[in-house]
């Protein structure tokens, strides 16, 4: 049975075969001027070949990335790993355009202002995600997908107030999803990834092949990879879904034959659900706990050397200092979480397998918290009642 088709490479225009063979004509012309350029490029001398290969972050994107001789040979081996003409490749790498503000985006602020970090504000970070309008906006979108919501809940076992949470935070209800054509996006973090960065390797590794997923998804269907815009780090839709993701855990909730995480909440909905339970969503387990500390037998550093990865039973947290509040019984591990403060002293919680689910979306805390305080807050407003957000504690 065929896979549904994504939506973001099912525009209307490929369905029309005058259209699609006109288009692929242009391809054609175009990917046979660009190898020729490519050629030329590489028949000059070695010096001026290395240089392309390996362009300084001063002058990125002085090269197209169809005459770069690294994108050529990144090209070469994702033809040969899955059958792509490199034709075809490389006349969508000559569509793909350098974005200077991604890597300045992707850059760690303390590199870029070459000072020590700002100290991170659990309650900044918390005001930037949390306020009347999103709420407001989380109500009317809670309000129109109740019943897919509760039929998501019912499936994968996530309940509306995460899902209504993620997708606030991601994208304000479809409200924020990007305007910066992905192409270009995802062509300039693989190959003009900010060295800078702490982990340069691994990321531009990374997002090699979120380049390489998006451009066999296109080869696939036969359609315009130059067309989907999303975020500058390449995420797309609704839920901001990278194209990997997509491939791995985007579902056709609507049943109508093909999966449009823009313009399909049903899809958004059941595809976030879908990644949290493969991610190790527990149904019916709290997200957090508060803690209980006891001075005198507390090992701080021994609870925080596992970060946020739930490492310990309830009975060895209490042994090492901390009693999470009404969960002596939990089945599970837990993890103690830490939140800066700005120059306050930091403040605490417990955190469950469902809240480090929570941050394989996105790995931080912080973020984790701010999703779950949105959808109780959403829930809250929609029911009348008082909000059940985290109460972070402190060391007393």
């Amino acid at each position: 049975m065929p896979l549904p088709l994504p939506s973001y490479l099912a525009s209307p225009a490929l369905r029309s075969l005058p259209l699609f063979t006109q288009s692929l004509r242009t391809i054609v012309v175009t990917a046979v001027v660009c190898v020729g350029a490519t050629l030329a490029v590489w028949a000059t001398s070695g010096a001026s070949a290395h240089a392309q290969t390996t362009p300084p972050s001063a002058s990125a994107g002085q090269y197209p990335y169809g005459q770069r001789l690294d994108a050529q040979q990144w090209l070469q081996a994702v033809a040969q790993r899955h059958g792509i003409s490199p034709v075809w490749l490389q006349a969508q790498l000559a569509q793909a355009r350098f974005l200077p503000q991604v890597p300045r985006l992707m850059t760690p602020p303390a590199i870029t202002n070459n000072t020590t970090s700002t100290a991170r504000d659990w309650r900044s970070y918390r005001s930037r995600f949390i306020d009347s309008t999103r709420i407001r906006a989380g109500v009317q979108f809670w309000n129109r997908h109740a019943a897919t919501l509760q039929r998501a809940e019912k499936i994968y076992g996530v309940p509306a107030p995460i899902i209504v949470g993620i997708i606030g935070v991601e994208t304000v209800y479809g409200q924020q999803m990007g305007n910066l054509r992905v192409l270009d996006s995802l062509a300039t973090l693989a190959f003009d990834f900010p060295q800078a960065h702490p982990r340069a390797e691994q990321r531009q590794a990374y997002f090699q092949g979120e380049l390489e997923q998006f451009l066999l998804t296109a080869w696939k269907s036969g359609s315009d990879p130059s067309q989907p815009k999303g975020s500058y780090a390449g995420a797309m839709g609704l839920g901001q879904f990278m194209p990997t993701s997509w491939e791995r855990w985007a579902v056709d909730f609507d049943g109508d034959g093909r999966i449009d995480l823009f313009n399909s909440p049903a899809d958004a909905i059941g595809s976030v659900a879908n990644y949290f339970r493969a991610h190790g969503w527990q149904a019916g387990q709290p997200v957090w706990y508060a803690p209980l500390f006891n001075p005198q037998s507390l090992d701080l550093a021994t609870l925080l050397a596992p970060d946020i990865l739930p490492s310990f039973s309830a009975a060895q947290m209490a042994a090492l200092g901390v009693i999470p509040k009404d969960a002596m019984q939990h089945d599970g591990l837990l993890a103690l979480v830490e939140l800066q403060n700005g120059s306050a002293a930091p403040s605490y919680i417990v955190g469950t397998q469902n809240f480090y689910t929570i941050t394989r979306y996105n790995w931080s805390s912080y973020y984790a918290l701010a999703v779950h305080d949105l959808g109780q807050e959403v829930a809250a407003a929609r029911h009348g009642t008082a909000a059940a957000t985290a109460q972070p504690v402190g060391i007393p």
